[in-house]
């Protein structure tokens, strides 16, 4: 099972995914105008202006619940692993991709908000890259083959987010739970499973004020207390940014071998740790109650800032500047030999297992056994809301393969087909989620990175064909900002075609309220 996962690995996670991922962010980096430095501080205003309506949910909501699918198991273990297997320059090409991938994120981010529309069952926003597929094209001649080409992609996201992804983030919390109190692994993917089905039954609102209140709180108690770490081995700190930059192109003599691996890894790592170009982000963005794209789709660039250029550095530092880390040669933990031949380079103090036992060593080294503690309630926290908000993008895909379906009448009773298989979803993401966490590690891995890159894969196609939507909202956004105006979009007066929703739109409802839990 393993040889054969890594096999269907090698194929999605070719040099040429890599070669697509940096190319879209170079070039939406250069059409827009580098739009991720020129708008900071418009990011930072967009998110935290703005309230819910009965229909939509805050930026703030937005961006948590953006940031709960960014911010997990990629951000700790995936950090760890990058360094293993890609050398301490993995971490530089990470901080490649979030830069690059900012203005990717504002794309695709900017199209789930133009073309979102209202669920018919619950009146919700529902937005992705399986809308804007099918609706950007849809009044032209090649509409037939988009729609096809929509419908793949919400299948695909669908088993991805619903079936293939949750395997890493259970599987970090039950390995994590092991090493710290030497919990069954089964016991803490039940426990996981069982809380992760009373919150998505409560939906998309629920999901937005859980988000909203433990993403901000972990991420920030998480940056601090690697900062406290980084502060007491302040004196390595110049050591750690030499050994980053020198081995990203190969000019140091331990790890100069392995600059392909650095670039791969740092890659592969960083798509999905932040996910900018892998099409999950979109469905947060299109949840959002906003007055013009351009704005949710700043805000999730800044989404894609925060989750690697500050929590996956954090994690970076903390295990560079502890020594917790150990570089292998090789594509997977199965048959990788170290990097200097065997034994440790003489560096590097312990030999943790790969993964979050590196992040729990590194705390270790300051507070010797609550560190792992620590970690194993980061990752607890951390991967529980990526696994929800993979689940709120599966049923928004669901949600989207019914179409009209979603809704008859049987015996002249009003029910819905969506219904039942929502819940047949949500037994299926309870189940993967158990699953996972008694799975091998490198299996959960390499589930998870067959459905981000399949995931990338056909977004980024899709962004690239589709991009002069997103480009016209920001050039509008931007002449309206310079007229000193609150931007409000007309999808008509931009030549737009596809955006339904905006086409009729007046506003939020005249009484805006906070999101109501009983929903």
């Amino acid at each position: 099972m393993t040889d054969f996962l890594a096999q269907i690995n090698d194929v999605i996670w070719s040099k040429w995914l890599v070669y697509l991922l940096l190319a879209a962010g170079i070039y939406f980096t250069v059409v827009t105008r580098f739009l991720q430095v020129r708008h900071i501080k418009d990011m930072v205003r967009q998110v935290l202006k703005g309230r819910s309506s009965p229909t939509g949910i805050s930026s703030f909501q937005a961006l948590t619940v953006s940031l709960a699918g960014r911010v997990g198991a990629g951000n700790i273990v995936g950090v760890a692993t990058a360094i293993a297997f890609g050398g301490p320059g993995a971490l530089f090409w990470m901080w490649v991709v979030a830069f690059l991938g900012a203005s990717t994120s504002f794309v695709e981010c900017t199209l789930g908000q133009i073309y979102k529309v209202p669920d018919p069952l619950t009146g919700e926003y529902r937005g992705g890259p399986a809308f804007y597929i099918q609706k950007a094209k849809e009044h032209t001649r090649a509409r037939g083959g988009f729609k096809i080409f929509a419908w793949v992609f919400a299948l695909v996201t669908l088993i991805a987010c619903g079936v293939l992804m949750p395997n890493i983030q259970s599987n970090s919390i039950s390995t994590s739970m092991h090493n710290a109190w030497g919990t069954p692994l089964w016991v803490a993917g039940t426990a996981t499973a069982l809380i992760l089905a009373f919150v998505i039954i409560g939906g998309v609102k629920r999901i937005a004020v859980f988000a909203a209140v433990v993403v901000p709180f972990m991420a920030v108690v998480y940056i601090a207390l690697a900062a406290l770490v980084l502060l007491f081995n302040l004196n390595d700190v110049p050591e750690v940014f030499r050994l980053i930059f020198s081995s990203a192109f190969g000019a140091d003599a331990a790890f100069g071998a392995i600059l392909g691996s650095a670039i791969m890894w740092g890659v592969k790592r960083g798509l999905y740790s932040n996910e900018a170009g892998q099409g999950t982000g979109p469905h947060a963005a299109a949840a959002a109650e906003v007055s013009h794209p351009a704005k949710q789709g700043l805000v999730q660039a800044f989404a894609v800032y925060i989750d690697t250029l500050f929590v996956c550095s954090a994690t970076g530092f903390l295990i560079l500047s502890t020594g917790a880390y150990r570089v292998f040669r090789g594509e997977s933990e199965s048959g990788a030999v170290m990097a200097d031949g065997g034994g440790l380079p003489a560096h590097v103090p312990g030999e943790p297992e790969v993964g979050a036992g590196y992040v729990q060593h590194g705390f270790d080294s300051m507070w010797s056994g609550a560190g792992s503690s620590f970690v194993a309630i980061s990752l607890a926290f951390f991967c529980f809301t990526t696994i929800v908000a993979y689940y709120y993008m599966a049923e928004v895909n669901l949600r989207f393969m019914l179409g009209r379906q979603a809704t008859v009448y049987v015996r002249g009773l009003h029910t819905t087909v969506g219904a039942g298989l929502q819940r047949i979803l949500q037994a299926v993401i309870v189940i993967s989620v158990v699953y996972g966490a008694v799975s091998t590690a490198a299996d959960a891995w390499a589930l998870g990175d067959i459905g981000v890159g399949t995931m990338a894969w056909l977004n980024l196609v899709a962004i690239i064909l589709l991009q002069a939507p997103a480009l016209k909202a920001l050039r509008d956004y931007e002449r309206q900002r310079k007229a000193g105006l609150d931007p409000v979009f007309d999808p008509v007066r931009l030549g737009i075609a596809g955006a339904t929703f905006w086409e009729s739109y007046t506003g939020p409802p005249p009484r805006e309220r906070e999101v109501d839990l009983t929903r």
